[in-house]
């Protein structure tokens, strides 16, 4: 994956890995840097893969949201679960915690529930909404608290607040691309689970330099 040596300057690579993590898009990193921007745009796309292959592997315990989320595709048309041309993503969050996600062929039973014997420690407690899907936790080795949106609750605790946060700052990351190619929507999806459990700027930067100084190109 990075075996081509880069024709940009290592002062022009520093820069580069600067504006992707403030979130410019790769024709505005190469307009403000003076490259082309095909070479901009295919040097983001190798830190993305480069992120996708160092994101660690965690286990998620205690409380954990889970839910599902639609990305891409024309806007007109059925919304959220079934609608067409879209791809589905199932993500899992520890509350305080970090987010993981995972593209999925469809949210149906037999495709949600190992993902989540898998990722998530038995005893735990797992927020849902009402979606059919998960009723196979009440029969599991979890605590399943369902939300209903149509209702309010005094318990401030009975939500999945974070994981839908987690969906509003993707899509708002990804909408600046106009549109993303599903051969490569899951570069794009992790690298927006990297942001998110990175929570800040200086510690993206960090991380990402020098995954990319000790990484061969």
């Amino acid at each position: 994956m990075y075996t081509r040596k880069s024709r940009l300057t290592p002062r022009q690579q520093s820069r580069l890995i600067e504006y992707f993590v403030v979130g410019a898009t790769a024709r505005a990193a190469a307009e403000m840097l003076g490259v082309q921007a095909n070479t901009a745009i295919r040097f983001f796309m190798r830190l993305r893969q480069l992120i996708a292959s160092k994101l660690p592997r965690y286990d998620l315990s205690g409380e954990v949201e889970i839910d599902e989320s639609y990305f891409g595709g024309v806007r007109k048309g059925k919304r959220g679960r079934g609608a067409g041309g879209k791809i589905a993503v199932f993500g899992l969050l520890k509350r305080g915690g970090k987010v993981f996600t995972v593209i999925i062929p469809n949210a149906k039973t037999e495709t949600l529930l190992p993902i989540i014997n898998e990722k998530v420690t038995p005893d735990s407690i797992v927020y849902t909404d009402t979606f059919k899907s998960y009723n196979a936790l009440d029969v599991s080795d979890f605590h399943h608290r369902r939300i209903n949106h149509s209702k309010l609750f005094a318990d401030n605790t009975n939500h999945i607040n974070g994981i839908e946060n987690f969906w509003n700052q993707a899509k708002h990351h990804l909408r600046k691309f106009n549109g993303i190619k599903q051969d490569n929507f899951y570069w794009f999806l992790k690298e927006c689970e990297w942001r998110f459990n990175g929570r800040d700027h200086q510690t993206l930067l960090k991380q990402l330099k020098y995954w990319y100084k000790t990484t061969k190109h």
